[in-house]
């Protein structure tokens, strides 16, 4: 058997062999005449000269193959009380079906099409449709404002929206045609067509020569075929959140796209066709892209589509009942999800109702993972518990524990280790290399492994300024930490997370970490506020678990002695507060910079992600109530 250290180092010394050998899994209509065409700008390109299919790839190849009959998509909601449950034959026609319509309203290759859309299968249907035809697909989170979702259209200039009448939310139902009507009026750019697929929730006027409802599109549908593309063509963009002004659009290729997706479904989750796979996000993320659609399907897996949240709908044991009802043997989340179900069941007595003995693991990414929540979870579910470590720019693992080559030591905390192809670096703001403990900015050395972002969409500039220009040669993760002895990752926070306390360089990740071990403390945040003294000081916001009595003075005075006895003084840490809850975007990342800014009395802007704008109105009160927050 290969270890992960011999495939590691052939995937830095020889990525060309590496990724060539990944790549004659999929089906190619002409292989390529560089893997790794180095020459390239502002970043080296891989399969260049080559022609692909993602579309192909995801669906089609199973039905020749003979796995036509196998489910391919599980749909379900408990906020509609349905599920569908979809086979690849049947995938595989309503996607040449509606890559059909989109045809039919003047789409081709390299033209870009919006989905705006919820957790439906029809979601996932409209972004092959568009991999099939060789369109660009653009997905934006379904409930974005409009004036979001107007920036998006003017960047990325789609002739078409695909959208569906509402989204569900456990207790209300979000309109998106009067979004979608407002953001068109906003734009600059026309978009001259949109395809709705129509909700039993709620009824919408159509706008007569724009507006077409999907249902009929597709009845009248000519089915369409998979197109060639250049791997180096782009397969989407997908804007990252919460930006402001021009959208930053993340590009991801065709090509390298696909091989990292199936090489990562076997190596780092050591799922094999025909298992059934749950990513417990949104399309509208990176996660979502990756694996809820991508993915699971390119290595011929079930996935799954769940239009529900971890707890409320109806419970806490939601996340189990899916588990255990749809056999699934690995789930992808975020930390958030867990925290949320720690917080309304702490002793998890939901947990002993299902069967969850068809689960192999659970791997968390989005945010860090607190150790708190990673024993909780370990000691529930009897599981093995992966931490691990990407981004949006790269659509795939940065660091993971790679349970498909070798499960290695987990260490509560980290990512564990860099995955094949990332030459991850610990680098001081001089460019030097950190010695083993020393925390620095995390660098990935060029060229990127493939799926990563060749460049930001219609802006190589602001791509070559934002990642490549801090250090020569190296992209900027924008995010710091170190390196253990073993060579395990350590992210201990967002650059702008490092908060200078009377000139030590301090963590608030790992202040974090010490009051989430806290026996209360559900989850918690850690800011850094400005001080006329110390230049910074850091403050903590506490949500305590359900049930908890307890004085909160007291528990106050446990997390700042529990900060002091674990960092130390130097921490300076005295301020600590108790909240109802914690202001979140909806892919459950804590806003820790509007945070500050409202702190600061700083001007802020509303998060375009925010899960709930009142939130901030709550944490603005309870600042006050510590003298921050326009305290003047």
């Amino acid at each position: 058997m290969t270890t992960y250290n011999e495939l590691y180092q052939q995937s830095i010394t020889d990525p060309e062999s590496f990724w060539a050998n990944a790549a004659e899994e999929l089906h190619w209509y002409k292989k390529w005449d560089q893997v790794l065409d180095l020459d390239a700008r502002p970043v080296p390109r891989w399969f260049t000269g080559a022609e692909i299919n993602t579309c192909y790839n995801a669906l089609d190849r199973h039905v020749e193959s003979g796995r036509g009959e196998q489910i391919a998509l599980i749909y379900d909601s408990p906020v509609t009380d349905q599920q569908r449950k979809i086979s690849y034959n049947e995938l595989q026609q309503q996607v040449a079906s509606f890559a059909g319509v989109l045809k039919k309203h003047g789409a081709k290759k390299g033209d870009r099409v919006i989905i705006y859309m919820p957790m439906i299968p029809e979601a996932a249907i409209a972004m092959l449709a568009c991999a099939r035809i060789g369109a660009i697909h653009s997905v934006v989170f379904g409930g974005f404002a409009a004036n979001e979702l107007a920036t998006r259209i003017d960047d990325a200039k789609p002739d078409i929206i695909v959208s569906a009448y509402c989204g569900m939310e456990p207790n209300r139902v979000v309109q998106y045609k009067p979004l979608i009507d407002d953001a068109i009026s906003q734009a600059s750019h026309k978009v001259s067509t949109c395809i709705l697929k129509k909700r039993s929730q709620t009824t919408c006027e159509l706008i007569d020569g724009r507006d077409f409802d999907w249902d009929e599109e597709i009845a009248a549908s000519e089915p369409a075929d998979c197109v060639p593309v250049a791997a180096t063509d782009p397969l989407y963009i997908l804007y990252t959140s919460g930006t402001t002004g021009q959208p930053k659009g993340v590009i991801r290729d065709n090509g390298g796209h696909a091989v990292a997706m199936h090489w990562s479904m076997k190596n780092i989750y050591n799922i094999e066709a025909g298992d059934v796979y749950w990513a417990a996000s949104d399309v509208g993320w990176v996660v979502g892209h990756s694996y809820i659609v991508y993915g699971p399907l390119l290595k011929g897996c079930t996935t799954i589509m769940y239009e529900g949240k971890p707890v409320g709908t109806p419970d806490p044991g939601a996340f189990w009942r899916v588990i255990s009802e749809h056999k699934v043997k690995v789930l992808f989340t975020a930390p958030t999800a867990f925290r949320a179900i720690k917080k309304d069941d702490p002793e998890g007595e939901y947990l002993k109702k299902y069967d969850l003995s068809c689960m192999d693991a659970l791997f968390l990414a989005g945010e860090r993972c607190d150790p708190d929540t990673l024993f909780w979870a370990r000691d529930k579910l009897k599981k093995p518990v992966v931490d691990h470590w990407w981004q949006t720019e790269t659509g795939w693992a940065i660091a993971a524990n790679p349970l498909g080559i070798e499960p290695m030591e987990i260490k509560p905390g980290s990512p564990s280790v860099a995955m094949p192809g990332y030459d991850v670096q610990i680098l001081s703001e001089q460019g030097d290399e950190m010695s083993a403990g020393e925390m620095g900015n995390i660098v990935i050395k060029l060229p990127m492994p493939p799926s990563c972002l060749p460049s930001l969409w219609g802006n190589d500039q602001r791509f070559i300024d934002a990642y490549l220009s801090s250090y020569e040669g190296y992209y900027l993760t924008g995010d710091a930490g170190y390196k253990d002895e073993d060579g395990y990752l350590w992210i201990m926070s967002r650059t702008d997370d490092v908060i200078n306390v009377a000139g030590h360089r301090l963590s608030t990740g790992q202040m974090e970490e010490v009051l989430a071990g806290h026996a209360d403390i559900a989850e918690c945040a850690v800011i850094g506020v400005a001080d006329a003294l110390k230049g910074q000081m850091p403050l903590g916001l506490i949500v305590l678990k359900s049930g908890v009595d307890r004085d909160e003075s007291d528990i106050v005075k446990e997390v700042v002695q529990r900060v002091r006895d674990q960092i130390g003084p130097v921490a300076a840490f005295k301020i600590a507060k108790v909240v109802k809850r914690l202001p979140k975007t909806r892919s459950g990342k804590l806003l820790r910079g509007t945070m500050v800014s409202i702190a600061d009395g700083s001007e802020w802007k509303m998060p375009a992600t925010i899960d709930d704008p009142a939130i901030l109105d709550e944490i603005t009160q309870a600042l006050k109530s510590l003298g921050y927050a326009g305290k003047s």
